[in-house]
């Protein structure tokens, strides 16, 4: 199976926004068990501002949004990749950076280039580490965050199977917080959700589950399984694969 994996900011950064390395770590293990297995897997990875952010703690922050986003993007970026890169040279597994725009995927030219790197790679046993290029995506540019960027990915590498790695279960009746609220396991085609979506967005990213959710509906529309779950529980992306009767998540059906 072709699995594109998306992980948000909230699951790779520790609350003070410094790269959650145990995390990473836990995750490329069971990315490479999953490869291990015949799994072709796509990585779609946040991170990049979060880590730069937190690397640039020196920086007088008067900077303009812009400038800031640029900034931190860059030098995150940098310190991002390096890290997957070690991590995953642990197991032999070769990895490449592919950072895009959403101009990419508008532009038939752009788009024809991007799908044949992508092919190159997979054809060559190489992981594709995928995230928006923030030192040039600004304004209109910009995905409305990497929820979209994964939907996107996953339809032009023709994936089986996207799954959304967030910090909390998946989407629930109400506030996640409220013992109230129920985890929906299964979205049926055609199932609007609106009345249970929260309109928050993270504390470190740009999503929120209304974003996951319009992602998710419209990805699996095009034939392709979604899965939202969280990234911090333990085992989860074996779980998912192995026993997903027991791991809590919301899957929406294609």
């Amino acid at each position: 199976m072709r699995i594109t994996i998306k992980i948000g900011s909230n699951v790779l950064t520790r609350p003070d926004g410094s790269l959650d390395v145990t995390r990473m770590s836990a995750i490329v293990d069971q990315i490479a068990s999953l490869r291990q297995a015949g799994h072709e897997i796509i990585l779609v990875s946040s991170g990049a501002v979060a880590s730069g952010r937190s690397e640039l703690r020196h920086i007088q922050h008067d900077l303009d949004s812009v400038d800031q986003r640029q900034l931190f993007s860059a030098v995150g970026q940098a310190k991002l990749i390096n890290r997957y890169f070690e991590l995953f040279r642990e197991y032999s597994i070769s990895v490449g950076q592919v950072l895009t725009t959403k101009e990419n995927f508008s532009d038939t030219e752009h788009r024809k280039n991007q799908e044949n790197c992508m092919r190159v790679m997979l054809e060559n046993g190489v992981l594709p580490i995928v995230n928006e290029n923030d030192t040039v995506s600004i304004t209109e540019l910009m995905f409305t965050d990497n929820d979209e960027l994964s939907g996107l990915i996953a339809r032009m590498t023709q994936s089986q199977m996207l799954i959304i790695l967030s910090n909390i279960d998946g989407i629930y009746t109400g506030n996640p917080s409220d013992p109230e609220s129920r985890l929906i396991s299964i979205v049926k085609p055609g199932k609007s959700l609106d009345e249970y979506i929260q309109p928050s967005k993270s504390s470190a990213g740009r999503g929120g589950m209304q974003s996951k959710s319009s992602v998710a509906q419209l990805t699996a529309a095009a034939g392709i399984s979604v899965i939202i779950a969280n990234g911090k529980r333990n085992d989860i992306l074996l779980n998912l694969m192995n026993d997903r009767d027991n791991t809590p998540c919301t899957e929406f059906l294609c």
